[in-house]
């Protein structure tokens, strides 16, 4: 009878995912959907992704009736898809809001929301979106909407001197 001495097992990491490394059809998508709204989770402190994921679909569903011709489509396609067709299926907005007025509209449609917490959400959305999809872009959006919401985005706005 011959007695075999058992080998330890080596435990082997699988490698990190990269860019190169091509990944199932929709789980991609997926996977930027789900940075983009843990993104806003943590810039809101927000307890549950869930939460945050409801608050980016209202603030950018908000959004994508203010932006609108080519920075919308540029808008729409820098972002994770999920997040692009929450932009793109809005219908253009008749008359601009101000960002008080949008940081209000925002307000009514989310459930205990007060200007001040709505406002917290909006930034926390914008900010986190704008740090996505880059300063050019950011900067062609801005340029569509009235004064007012680049501290929305997380940028000063800087008065131009007379």
């Amino acid at each position: 009878m011959t007695v075999t001495t058992p080998q330890p097992r080596i435990a082997i990491p699988a490698p990190a995912p990269t860019a190169s490394r091509p990944r199932a059809k929709g789980t991609a998508d997926n996977a930027d959907w789900l940075e983009l709204t843990e993104a806003v989770r943590e810039a809101g402190q927000y307890p549950t992704r869930a939460e945050a994921e409801r608050v980016t679909r209202i603030v950018l569903s908000a959004l994508g009736g203010h932006v609108t011709g080519d920075e919308r489509v540029s808008l729409a396609q820098a972002l994770p898809r999920e997040a692009g067709r929450v932009i793109a299926s809005q219908i253009p907005a008749t008359q601009p809001l101000t960002a008080r007025e949008f940081v209000e509209s925002v307000a009514t449609r989310i459930e205990g929301s007060t200007p001040a917490t709505a406002r917290w959400d909006v930034s926390s959305v914008l900010s986190t979106l704008s740090a996505h999809i880059g300063e050019p872009l950011t900067t062609r959006v801005l340029t569509q909407l009235p004064p007012g919401y680049a501290l929305l985005f997380g940028r000063a706005e800087l008065a131009p001197t007379a």
